[in-house]
């Protein structure tokens, strides 16, 4: 397997293999994927944490050891911070992988130091003032598709990134988060950490957002928000109007 690392802040990951085409998704830096295929200046590859296959700019990437997928990263903790690559500043966002407790590591030709950056020493405690904490860091990042960091997030990247601080590992996309976990049968029993998944007319899940309660849900929907949320769905707090139409609520680890 010939494995790359992401060696920017956050590099798009398109559908095909040109920089008009769709960002699917993205990495962040130090995040890994598998190499399946380069063309011109486009690498396709498969992205270790979920999965998910799309094409990255190939300068934005960087051949490394195998080694690394043994390793279990730390998460930075602070919302954006600096860490040096080949001695130059670079800054990373909110939950970039950490690969090293304060030494450096290599990427290929590029060398990281992650000395003076703040992470996680161990994934926190799956409690609902840490959900909501680490969630709240997120708060009002704008909605960008395909994303997956504090500089722009999607529904199902945010809900990805919060959840991957606490060591539990989510789909890429809703409808794919929505097939994990146990259904709980009633809004009023819902806690802090489940999911609420909504769907549309034809009933395909489009959205997804992390419960802060049984009355209120933080999601990404124009921006990271909190909004009220009842048996039909989420209630937007600025215009007062519905949204999205509640489908089913999984719970993923218990509060």
């Amino acid at each position: 397997m010939n494995i790359a690392v992401c060696i920017v802040s956050v590099s798009p990951v398109r559908k095909e293999a040109s920089h008009r085409s769709e960002m699917i998704s993205q990495l962040i830096f130090g995040e890994l994927a598998e190499i399946l295929e380069t063309i011109k200046d486009f690498t396709r590859v498969r992205c270790i944490y979920d999965d998910y296959e799309g094409w990255i700019q190939t300068n934005q990437l960087a051949e490394t050891d195998e080694e690394f997928l043994e390793r279990k990263p730390f998460y930075i903790s602070a919302w954006s911070s600096e860490i040096k690559i080949n001695d130059q500043i670079i800054h990373v966002p909110f939950s970039t992988p950490v690969w090293a407790e304060k030494e450096k590591v290599q990427f290929g030709k590029y060398d990281v130091d992650y000395s003076e950056a703040p992470y996680f020493k161990n994934p926190p405690s799956f409690t609902r003032e840490n959900i909501s904490g680490l969630a709240h860091t997120f708060l009002n990042t704008g909605y960008l598709w395909g994303g997956r960091s504090v500089y722009g997030v999607d529904c199902s990247g945010f809900a990805q990134q919060v959840f991957k601080l606490f060591d539990i590992r989510l789909p890429r996309d809703a409808y794919q988060q929505a097939e994990k976990g146990e259904l709980v049968g009633f809004l009023a029993e819902a806690k802090s950490g489940d999911l609420a998944f909504f769907d549309n007319e034809e009933g395909r899940i489009t959205h997804v957002g992390i419960m802060l309660n049984d009355h209120e849900i933080i999601h990404s929907s124009g921006r990271v928000r909190i909004d009220a949320i009842d048996h039909q769905g989420i209630i937007n707090g600025d215009s007062g109007q519905r949204t999205h139409k509640l489908r089913l609520i999984k719970r993923y680890k218990t509060v």
